[in-house]
């Protein structure tokens, strides 16, 4: 089965949430989201990653990001799990919706499961899958994890300011590259026009090759 990728637009499912019934466009509207994936509630890994992920809500929802998880079991059991999930991270409160997919049907469709592999029962065995998903609905980026290691939220949020920096200014931005640092004009910008979209301006790299293709620029703070 060919799985969800890079460009590919998520498909509009109807989901059963703890934030009630609806189609994944109609949560997305226009904004940006990151929809993840949880193996399953009352695990220890998860147990982390959705309190952390909450306690970086406020920061997310002002960049225009909604959150928006998926486990492997029914609602009544994330009611259930959240207890745990808010009292192992104090202060935190998950407040965004998580899907239920306890037919493990929504997480094929999304392109959330380990491949190759099936639990003892013969089912799809869930991968700690993170996709972040632009205001046209189409995929990013993906983040794909095994159930063992757990996210790291700090490059989320570097890669969702990457994301919408590069979309908002037509740029790319380089390794290590944190908001606020130099970003790079990417091959496909003449110069010609690289003076009319940075008026600040930009400093091209000397390099052995005399190839001028490494140009950075300081973008505005706002």
């Amino acid at each position: 089965m060919p799985g969800l990728t890079l460009g590919d637009t998520v498909p509009n499912l109807q989901v059963e949430t703890t934030h009630g019934n609806f189609k994944l466009h109609d949560y997305f509207g226009n904004n940006w989201t990151i929809l993840f994936s949880h193996p399953a509630d009352f695990t220890p890994v998860c147990t982390t990653e959705l309190g952390k992920i909450a306690a970086y809500g406020p920061e997310l929802e002002s960049k225009g990001v909604k959150l928006l998880g998926l486990s492997c079991d029914p609602v009544q059991s994330h009611s259930e799990w959240f207890k745990d999930v808010e009292a192992y991270t104090p202060g935190c409160r998950v407040t965004y919706p998580v899907i239920a997919d306890p037919k493990r049907e929504i997480l094929a469709q999304l392109n959330m499961v380990e491949p190759d592999l099936k639990d003892p029962s013969g089912s799809l065995v869930p991968s700690r899958a993170l996709h972040i998903v632009g205001p046209d609905k189409k995929i990013k980026l993906s983040f794909l994890y095994p159930v063992s290691v757990g996210r790291n939220m700090d490059e989320v949020v570097r890669a969702v300011d990457a994301l919408q920096i590069a979309s908002k200014h037509k740029v790319a931005t380089p390794v290590n590259w944190k908001r606020g640092d130099p970003v790079l004009i990417p091959p496909s910008v003449s110069n010609e026009e690289a003076q009319q979209r940075y008026p600040q301006g930009y400093r091209t790299v000397d390099l052995p090759s005399k190839q001028p293709y490494m140009r950075f620029t300081n973008l505005p703070a706002a």
